[in-house]
């Protein structure tokens, strides 16, 4: 696409995603554990969250269009965000994932990864213009969709018996509030600098930014397929014995620390060959962003399993309240620091908030579970 088109793609993407945190209700944690506790509720969950997540998709394309006479954007804007509304069947992922069937997903996702891929060459090839990838965005969903669909049924199991439950969503809603809020806040702290960098500098900084934070962000899908596996495990552990719970919650941790820095030490090392492989020349400027926010992801990684279990020890309004401090941070940051450092700026902007974040989520786990305060073998 070339360093501006990549900018203003990236830039679409990330202005969406600040509205898409809505779209997901925060339900999904939620979802897990509720299959877990109450299997032979799970038509009028699925039912349930299905018609939440759905509304709630299509009334965020509406508020982006409402945001579209205050804002500068671009048609690609619409066709991505439509995609927000096939993201309804995401309900499927979760309850393999209580199942911890996460194969069918994998297949489900390498399936739409390799037709899309395919596409995308033929669109290269012919020289395409930008807005046939923002369809691509669309039609990758719709994919994703109809392969859950087909493993779902495959397993004995149809969505004409979901069934929408108004008390069910109610007691959702009740529980997710803070986690919608925590999830626009977590968006906004992701995308926000790429947003920022576009009114502040131009496509060609977002394109060499972006270029790098998407080798950077490759990564922090690990606790997505790791913590789809192990979140059921650790809800059955906490209603076994306290002891066998923080035990698997700490060795979690101990075994992604192993695993993340050295990962990151790697990737910092060779930044500029591994730019120069995916991109090319042209972004030889996205390699010194790369070295440095590879770093951004590695308190995630360590400490992801941190999030599960705000989920579990209900303490969401806590998690929100950092969540908020973090966003106001990182916007702050990004102001004070994209002018004079431009894309490096907010590289450190991501850094700073990323360990703050953190170190307040484990401050408070430990005083109001002191899940920490004993050794476990």
């Amino acid at each position: 696409m070339g360093t501006e088109q990549f900018g203003l793609f990236n830039y679409s993407q990330s202005l969406v995603m600040l509205f898409a945190s809505i779209a997901s209700l925060g339900l999904d944690g939620i979802l897990v554990r509720q299959l877990v506790v109450d299997e032979y509720q799970k038509e009028a969950i699925l039912g349930t969250a299905f018609m939440l997540k759905l509304i709630s998709g299509i009334l965020v394309i509406l508020l982006i269009a409402v945001a579209a006479n205050f804002i500068n954007t671009d048609a690609i804007v619409f066709i991505i965000a439509s995609a927000m509304v096939f993201q309804s069947f995401n309900v499927i992922d979760l309850y393999f994932q209580s199942k911890v069937l996460s194969r069918y997903v994998v297949f489900a996702n390498l399936i739409t990864l390799a037709v899309s891929s395919i596409i995308k060459i033929i669109l290269i090839l012919i020289n395409a213009p930008l807005i046939a990838f923002a369809w691509m965005v669309l039609f990758d969903s719709i994919i994703l969709a109809g392969g859950l669909l087909y493993f779902y049924q495959q397993s004995n199991l149809t969505i004409i018996k979901w069934r929408f439950n108004r008390q069910k969503a109610a007691e959702l809603l009740k529980e997710s509030w803070p986690l919608i809020l925590s999830g626009m806040a977590s968006m906004i702290n992701m995308r926000m600098d790429q947003v920022i960098l576009g009114n502040m500098t131009d496509n060609r900084v977002v394109g060499h930014y972006a270029a790098a934070t998407r080798v950077a962000e490759l990564w922090l899908m690990l606790p997505i397929v790791i913590g789809s596996s192990i979140y059921p495990a650790i809800i059955s552990a906490k209603q076994k014995s306290e002891m066998l719970y923080r035990k698997r919650v700490l060795q979690t941790i101990k075994y992604m620390s192993f695993f993340a820095i050295p990962f990151a030490f790697f990737i910092t090392t060779f930044s500029s060959e591994l730019i120069n492989v995916l991109y090319g020349d042209n972004y030889s400027e996205a390699s010194l962003y790369l070295s440095w926010s590879i770093w951004t992801g590695v308190p995630y990684l360590i400490f992801f399993i941190l999030n599960q279990v705000t989920v579990i020890e209900k303490l969401l309004k806590l998690s929100f309240y950092v969540t908020a401090l973090i966003v106001v941070s990182n916007v702050g940051l990004n102001y004070l620091l994209i002018p004079g450092y431009g894309g490096l700026g907010a590289v450190i902007a991501s850094l700073i908030v990323a360990y703050l974040a953190q170190l307040l989520t484990l401050c408070i786990l430990y005083r109001k579970t002191q899940i920490f305060s004993k050794q476990v073998n």
